[in-house]
Parts: C-alpha cells; sequence; structure tokens
C-alpha cells in the first residue's frame, strides 16, 4: 500500500485533471461530484497527518502542497481572492483561522527553505518525458515561489497578528471534513463552533509561529543587518516557550538543533563589538577577526580549537569558503590563510576519523618548506600525546605516513620522518621501513612527454582504494594519468560508471549520446572524462591543459570512431579561436593563415551524420567578422554555404554593410538586405527551435527565402556577443538602435552612428517584439563598452536608454563620460557631434528632474540659442538640490546673471546678490570685448562647471 503521502499527490492528480469536450478542446478540470471527493480524500489524509508541516513538506512537492492548502482555504469558508492581512483572524471560526494561519506559515517556511543551496543530482542518460515533466514542475515551482515571495510582507504581517491572538485554535480533523462534505441543510453548526476539530493551545500556536518568523527575518538578515534583531527576539521567545512546556508536548515539533544554531548566529550577529561576554565565544571571536581582517588570531582560533574541538565541522567549512571567495575577488594576501585554515580543518578531519577534504589535496599539489613547516605545527599542536588514546595515535601517524607516501620530492619526506612527532608516534621499524621504500621508489615517468605504447598495458596498483582513486581521478588534468587512474579502477571492479562520479563533467547532449553508445566501459569513461575536463578547462580559460586534454581524446578516438574524429578536430578549432582571441588577438595581432583557413573549412564542411554544436558556427563567423575577412565573406564564400548556414548569410549581410559604410546611400542595397532580415528575427511570429546542445538555433524553414528564424534575445546573447571589431559592433549596435525608434509610442529617440543608413518605417508593426528590442539594446551596449568604454557614440547610446527609463542620475553620468573621453576630462572643447543640442536638453531635463535648476540655467547655455524661457523658469525655484549660488561663477551669458540680480534683489536677498552682482561684473564678460575673448570666456566657464559635474557624478 502507498503512504499516506503519496495519496495525497494521488488525489490532487486525479482531480486537477483537466477534461476534452466533443470538440477536443482541452477545458479545466470540472467542478463536479467525484472531484470534490478526491479533493476531499486528499484533505482527510492531510488530517489523519495532523496537518505537520513537517511532514507534508518532506514528502510533497510544492506545488501539490499549494494546491493542498488551497483547497484547505476553499473548505475553511476563506473566500478566493482576498487578502489575509485584511481579515481580523479573531473574528473568524477557530477552523478558518487555523487554515490561514497554517497556509501563511507554509509560504514563509517555503521561501526560507527555497534560499538553502540545494546538491544537484548528476542525471542519468536522458529521457525526454521525464525530463519535459520536471521541467514544468519546476517552471511552476518557480512560479509558485514568485507569489509567495511576492506577498511574503503579508504573510509575515498575518503571522505577527496571530502572535496577538492569545487564544486556543482548531486545525480540520477527518470527523470536521465529513460535516463540511455533507448537504447544507444536514449540518448542525457545529463546525463553526469554538470545540470543533483537534486542539491547538494558544502557546503551541506562538512557539511555531514564532519559530517560523525568526527563520523568515533571518534569511532577510542577510541583505537588511537590523531584521537580525527581530530574529533573535523570536528565536528565543521560541526557546523559552519550548523550556516552559516541554519539546513533547509540543503538537508541531521543532527542530531543536537548527534553534540552537540560530540562536548562536543572532547572538554572533547582532553582538557589539565591546560586548566582553560575546567576545568570549569562540564563533564572536571568528566573526570580529573576519570583520576586521585580523587573519593571524583567526588561524590561532582554530589551531585551538584543534585540541577543544568545539567548532563543528560546517562552521569551520563555512569559514573556509568565504576566505576562498574573498581571494578569488582578487585578495592575493589570503591565499596563505586558506592554506594556513585549511591545514587546521584537515587536521581536525584527521582526529575526528572524516575524509580529507578535497580543497587541501589541491593546495598541497605543489608542497614547499614553508607549507611542510606549518603542517607538521597543526599536528603537534593539535594532539597531546601524553593524554591522547592509542586510535588517535594512530590516526595522526597514518595521516603523516599516506603524506610521505605521496610526495615525489623526498627532501620534504625527511623532513616530516625526521620531525619529533614523527619520531614518536611510529616506531623505529616502521620508520625505517618507510624510509627504505621512499629510497628505493623509482623515479615516476612523466607521461606527458613519454608515449604510452597502448595504455592497456599500464599496470594497475591495489594498494590504492577506489575512494582515493576517484578523488585523484577529479583532481587530475594529466590525460596520461586519467587514463592510468581508469585502468586501476576499472580492475577493481567493473560494475561502476566513473564517468558519473563528478557533477562537474559536463558534455553536451549532442556529443553524450554519440560517446555513451561506445561499448567498451573503459573507453566510454575515459572518452566522456578527457572531453568534460577539456571543456571545463576551456570554459575557465585553462587552455594549455585543454589542449593537452583534447589531443589526447583526439588520438584515441581516431582508433575507432570517424565521427568522435571530427567532432574533436571541431573542438580544437573552436579552442584554438579562443586562445587566440585570449592571447595575440587581445595586442592586435592578426590570426595565422593556417587558422583562418581551418575556419572557412569548417563552415564549408559537409560530413553527414557529425554532431555539430551552434556555438561553434557562430564563433567561426564572429572570428572572421572580427579579423576583418570581409573579402571572403561577401565575394568568396560559396553560393550554397549561404543558403544553407543563416550564420554565413548573417555574417556576409553584416561585412557587405561594413564595406559599404564610407559609400554613398544608394550603394547601400545591403544595409535593407541586413535590416529586413533583423526585422524577420523580431518578428513575434517566428518559431524558434531548441538545439541539442540547449541553444536557440538558426532554423531555415521551406517557406522562407532567408532561413534565418530565431530568438531575438539568445543570438543576441551568443552570436554577437563574440564580436569585437568597432565598426561591426557599431552597425548592430545603430540597426538595432534605429529599430527600437522606429516603434510608434516611443516617445524618446535613442541616438546612435551611421543611423541614417537603415529604412525608417516598417510595414508591419504589430508584428515586431519591441520588448526583446530594447532587452537586445541594453545588453548590446553594455558589451560593447566591456570592449571599449572610451567610445563617446556608445556611452552616448547607455546615456539615452538610463534616459529613456527615467533614471536621470545614470544619464547624467554616462553623457559626462562621453563628453570626457573626447576632451580630455572636459580641458578640450567636447565636439559637437557629441554634445548635440538633443544632448544637451536631455542633460537639462534630467537635472530639472533631479531638482538641480541651477544647474538646468547653467546648460540652457550650451544650446546653440540660449534657451532663457527654461532658464529663468528654473532660477525661480526656490527648493534646489544642487549648490545654488556657488554655480553663478560657471555663468557667461550677461542677461541670465542680469535676471538673477534682478531675482535675488526682489526677494531680499542680498549676500546672493553680490555674488550674481560679482560675476556679472568680470571684465572678460564685458559685452565689447571681442568676440574670441567672449568665446574663450565661456570655453573657460564651460570647461570648469563640466568637471565639477563630472566630480558630482562618477
Amino acid at each position: 500500500d502507498p503512504p499516506p503521502v503519496q495519496l495525497i499527490v494521488q488525489f490532487l492528480e486525479q482531480a486537477s485533471k483537466p477534461s476534452v469536450n466533443e470538440q477536443n478542446q482541452v477545458q479545466p478540470p470540472p467542478d463536479n461530484k467525484r472531484n470534490r471527493i478526491l479533493k476531499l480524500l486528499a484533505l482527510k489524509v492531510a488530517a489523519h497527518l495532523k496537518w505537520d508541516l513537517d511532514v507534508l513538506e518532506k514528502s510533497l512537492s510544492v506545488p501539490v502542497l499549494n494546491m493542498l492548502l488551497n483547497e484547505l482555504l476553499c473548505i475553511s469558508k476563506v473566500p478566493p481572492g482576498t487578502k489575509h492581512v485584511d481579515v481580523d483572524l479573531s473574528s473568524l471560526p477557530p477552523t478558518t483561522a487555523m487554515a490561514i494561519l497554517l497556509y501563511n506559515r507554509w509560504a514563509i517556511r517555503t521561501i526560507v527553505q527555497s534560499s538553502f543551496p540545494v546538491k544537484q543530482v548528476k542525471p542519468g542518460p536522458p529521457q525526454l518525458n521525464v525530463m519535459n515533466q520536471m521541467q514544468q514542475e519546476k517552471e511552476l515551482t518557480d512560479n509558485i515561489l514568485k507569489v509567495l515571495k511576492e506577498q511574503a510582507a503579508d504573510s509575515i504581517l498575518v503571522l505577527e497578528g496571530a502572535l496577538k491572538l492569545n487564544k486556543d485554535l482548531y486545525v480540520h480533523t477527518i470527523r470536521t471534513l465529513d460535516l463540511l462534505a455533507m448537504e447544507p441543510g444536514m449540518v448542525n453548526g457545529e463546525t463553526e463552533s469554538s470545540t470543533a476539530g483537534l486542539k491547538i493551545s494558544a502557546e503551541e500556536i506562538q512557539c511555531q509561529v514564532c519559530y517560523d518568523l525568526g527563520a523568515i527575518y533571518f534569511q532577510q538578515g542577510s541583505t537588511n543587518a537590523a531584521v537580525h534583531e527581530k530574529a533573535k527576539e523570536k528565536f528565543f521567545k521560541t526557546k523559552e516557550l519550548i523550556a516552559k512546556n516541554g519539546s513533547s508536548s509540543l503538537h508541531f515539533t521543532i527542530d531543536e538543533e537548527r534553534l540552537a544554531g540560530y540562536c548562536q548566529a543572532c547572538e554572533v550577529l547582532t553582538s557589539s563589538s565591546d560586548d566582553a561576554s560575546q567576545q568570549a565565544t569562540p564563533y564572536s571571536q571568528i566573526h570580529s577577526c573576519m570583520k576586521s581582517g585580523n587573519y593571524q588570531d583567526l588561524v590561532k582560533i582554530f589551531l585551538e580549537d584543534n585540541l577543544t574541538l568545539s567548532l563543528p565541522e560546517q562552521f569551520r567549512q563555512s569559514v573556509l569558503r568565504e576566505l576562498f571567495q574573498k581571494a578569488q575577488q582578487g585578495n592575493d594576501a589570503l591565499d596563505e590563510v586558506c592554506f594556513k585554515v585549511c591545514v587546521c580543518n584537515t587536521v581536525c578531519d584527521v582526529l575526528q576519523g572524516r575524509i580529507i577534504d578535497i580543497q587541501f589535496c589541491q593546495l598541497f599539489l605543489k608542497p614547499s618548506k614553508e607549507k611542510i613547516d606549518f603542517l607538521l605545527e597543526v599536528c603537534s599542536g593539535s594532539i597531546n600525546l601524553e593524554n591522547a588514546s592509542e586510535a588517535l595515535k594512530r590516526k595522526m601517524a597514518a595521516f603523516l605516513k599516506n603524506l610521505c607516501l605521496g610526495m615525489e620530492d623526498l627532501q620534504f619526506v625527511f623532513m616530516i620522518s625526521s620531525h619529533e612527532l614523527f619520531i614518536k608516534l611510529l616506531k623505529d621499524d616502521e620508520r625505517k621501513l618507510l624510509i627504505d621504500q621512499m629510497r628505493k621508489r623509482s623515479p615516476r615517468i612523466n607521461l606527458c612527454t613519454k608515449p604510452v605504447t597502448s595504455f592497456y598495458d599500464i599496470p594497475a596498483s591495489a594498494s590504492v582504494n577506489i575512494g582515493q582513486l576517484e578523488h585523484q581521478l577529479i583532481l587530475s588534468v594529466d590525460p596520461w594519468r586519467i587514463r592510468q587512474i581508469l585502468i586501476e579502477l576499472h580492475g577493481m571492479t567493473s560494475e561502476r560508471q566513473f564517468w558519473t562520479i563528478s557533477n562537474k563533467w559536463e558534455v553536451p547532449n549532442v556529443y553524450g549520446s554519440v560517446i555513451l553508445g561506445i561499448k567498451d566501459s573503459l573507453t566510454r569513461d575515459l572518452v566522456y572524462i578527457l572531453m568534460a575536463k577539456g571543456l571545463h578547462c576551456c570554459a575557465i580559460k585553462d587552455f594549455v591543459h585543454a589542449k593537452q586534454l583534447f589531443a589526447a581524446c583526439l588520438e584515441l578516438v581516431t582508433e575507432f570512431s570517424p565521427k568522435l574524429r571530427q567532432v574533436m578536430l571541431n573542438e580544437m578549432l573552436l579552442l584554438d579561436i579562443y586562445t587566440h582571441e585570449a592571447g595575440a588577438g587581445v595586442s592586435g595581432e592578426r590570426p595565422p593563415s593556417d587558422l583562418i583557413s581551418r575556419v572557412r573549412g569548417y563552415l564549408e564542411m559537409r560530413v553527414p551524420d557529425i554532431p555539430l554544436r551552434q556555438v561553434i558556427a557562430e564563433e567561426c563567423v564572429a572570428f572572421l567578422l572580427n579579423w576583418c575577412e570581409n573579402e571572403y565573406l561577401t565575394m568568396q564564400v560559396p553560393l550554397p554555404l549561404v543558403q544553407t548556414n543563416p550564420y554565413v548569410k548573417l555574417g556576409q549581410l553584416l561585412a557587405a554593410t561594413c564595406k559599404e559604410l564610407p559609400g554613398p546611400k544608394e550603394s547601400r542595397r545591403t544595409a535593407k538586405d541586413l535590416w529586413e532580415v533583423v526585422v524577420q528575427i523580431c518578428s513575434v511570429s517566428n518559431q524558434h527551435k531548441r538545439g541539442n546542445d540547449g541553444r536557440v538555433s538558426l532554423i531555415k524553414h521551406r517557406e522562407s527565402t532567408l532561413g534565418i528564424m530565431y530568438s531575438l534575445v539568445s543570438s543576441c546573447k551568443y552570436f554577437f556577443f563574440p564580436l569585437q571589431e568597432p565598426l561591426v559592433l557599431t552597425t548592430i549596435l545603430s540597426l538595432f538602435v534605429k529599430l527600437h525608434n522606429v516603434r510608434e509610442d516611443i516617445v524618446n529617440d535613442i541616438a546612435a552612428e551611421h543611423i541614417s543608413i537603415w529604412p525608417s518605417s516598417i510595414p508591419n508593426l504589430q508584428s515586431v517584439d519591441f520588448e526583446a528590442v530594447a532587452v537586445t539594446v541594453k545588453e548590446l551596449v553594455s558589451y560593447a563598452l566591456t570592449i571599449n568604454a572610451n567610445n563617446h557614440f556608445w556611452l552616448i547610446i547607455q546615456a539615452d536608454i538610463y534616459f529613456a527609463t527615467n533614471q536621470y542620475s545614470a544619464a547624467l553620468h554616462y553623457y559626462l563620460q562621453a563628453g570626457a573621453v573626447c576632451s580630455d576630462f572636459f580641458n578640450k572643447m567636447v565636439p559637437p557631434d557629441v554634445y548635440t543640442d538633443q544632448v544637451i536638453k536631455r542633460m537639462i531635463k534630467c537635472c530639472s528632474l533631479l531638482n538641480c535648476h541651477t544647474q538646468v540655467a547653467i546648460l540652457c547655455q550650451f544650446l546653440r540659442e540660449v534657451d532663457y524661457k527654461t532658464a529663468f523658469k528654473a532660477l525661480q525655484e526656490q527648493n534646489s538640490h544642487d549648490a545654488m549660488d556657488s554655480y553663478y561663477e560657471y555663468i557667461w551669458d550677461v542677461t541670465i546673471l542680469e535676471y538673477l540680480t534682478y531675482l535675488h534683489h526682489k526677494r531680499g536677498e542680498t549676500d546672493k546678490r553680490q555674488i550674481a552682482i560679482k560675476a556679472i561684473g568680470q571684465t572678460e564678460l564685458n559685452a565689447s570685448n571681442p568676440e574670441e575673448v567672449l568665446q574663450l570666456a565661456a570655453q573657460r566657464r564651460k570647461k570648469k562647471f563640466l568637471q565639477a559635474m563630472a566630480k558630482l557624478y562618477f
């Protein structure tokens, strides 16, 4: 028989099945007697489990539990659509109030649970129906979580209100549910009374609600530290209630270990720096050291704790993870601290009989005298030989012995074996035997340089257990060492699939199906792991190891699979493209002719049944565009290739458009063709298909002559982003900007270079997905600025985007940055094609909406014709957020200064009037001066004003 919780799933699934009418149209589940009975049965099973959320959450998915609790609300007479925060719980029947309480408790528990990291289970061979079902459930869960998070504040208010009830409530039982299901005339009103159902005492309710509120407040504390005080209050209230009533009396059980952890964390997070009592605890001391950067004392605390063993393993690991994150962000000084804390943790693990962490092995790959000295210091300080048990001594001795056996440098081995601790832990005969073994050990063969005639002849070492070998397999990036480890593993057991031991090993599905079809298990594991490690090294830009791994894989598959051989050649081509772009390409060095020929060869390849990754075609076309192979793309590329490969078609149009940009408008037929292609790309009626590697692909339709119908945002992200040639990027950017501006309801146009080459209208505006266009413009300009952050035209586009989205401070930042980069920080005159009248007017509007009215008046002078109306209106504003009269020295227009003098006189502002009179009295502003002198005075004030603005907004 299925367990009770599974019955809930079955009943609700049956009740929520959609129906099909006579016209074969799918209809929502009917509200008939059968479905009502099934929902009632599901509620009865939950009532049998006493509505214990711990039990229900462990066994039911979020969508199922959401459906169950909504049914509970429905049967408890809570009107659908009613906001729970607007309901007075004290005026409701006890079972109705309890239903609302249960739902909101589950809501915030689910939000808290969703914030915890979840270990991903490595999937087996892909099954389409299972993957679709999992994807649907994930999307449904994400949608529910989104709604719950939006309503989180309301749920918290409902639970805070429940704490003020201070009365017993009742939850539905099987009997009350039966009464509710009866015909209205047969119910005697018992379900509305205060004694119907299972009684939950007020103290039990308060205890559980306090715990749940504490958990949500603690989670919110990651972004708002002040909320930790609320969490502390709730958790300590929970602790008091448990101490008062006893945990066994509670209807809803609470994990007291987790509660203790929460309380301890709150004490640390809310403690003040001068609180001596808090500083006495190791947690508070560690928190203080991490906050202040006192890492020397931090290591000392960990070393001392190796004797007392008071810190939990999880806490030690979390501190180490935080240190690693800080080190990866560029703090090289923390590398040594990470090593020392990792050593302390490792020795602690050894003494407690736990497996040595992989991070220790990684940090100890290249031992040094300093590392050995510190390790021995930690080992000596972590064990008291006089009082230590024999078991503890054996664990430490085994650790030091295995450390010696794993080292190649005999100098380091003798450092350990001659140490006082080593001599005391190992007997004389054990030490002599180990040292003799090390001396007689033959030098290891470097398999990277010495070819192996047949890798099946490498002898397996039975002295190393499977776990250690798997550990080495995960760490190694040496292809020949990987091969040797797999042979040894397969010699020990034939039942394991070793390509599954790490969830970091990922191979695209398009390749996975071919590799997993290899019959020989050893070869299958080896090919899969070599490719997965190679792709990972490529992703982290470790191109040297990636090349070694791919070369070994190519050599292996050449013996038995022409298909996989071509796959590896394709991946090595992509690797060579990445290597050049990250190396010599950065300094502008052209790629070798051999690489260009291979790229062309890949695009022209016509080998049937070869699994292809979309990214390779994208990168090849982008590579040709980046290195201005426009002649090949426009004139030499074979016509069948253009007709069959949509990336080449798009690349050809881009290359031809860039080539013709200096020419007259009449010759820009290719620009119109490219425009039509992109408009078709942006059409919402297009069909999108996802390739085997999960990316949206360019699909050739029989009905379409262009054959380029694909997702806009994905194409931007995966095809345009490898582009680095400025002219190509500018062309693409101006096209999408123009497409954005064509929209009828657009209020603020975005400016761009070469925007005039594109058509100014679209026949069918309704078919274009302008939201996707807007997203693409934002992503493209952000990417372009990572290539060249000093391109003033791109900076103006970014500023226009912020202006159009009402982000005026950010818009001013980029308008000022655009002027700064092309004028040596305003020491030269900003070119008039950068600060056009449109740009100046937008800067004026930004300042006006930010209530910086004096800046508005000054910017009005920058226009070709001074806008006195706007300037005077701005100066009349008395509630200005800028420096006001301190900006008067930047005004050179005498009319504006005279108006300021009049305005301050009228208001009786004598001091400000004197500042305006002083500004107007400067000899260089005398109207009788030559034009050159007046222009020089204006230019000097422009420079100082723009520099002051830049300091304000940068």
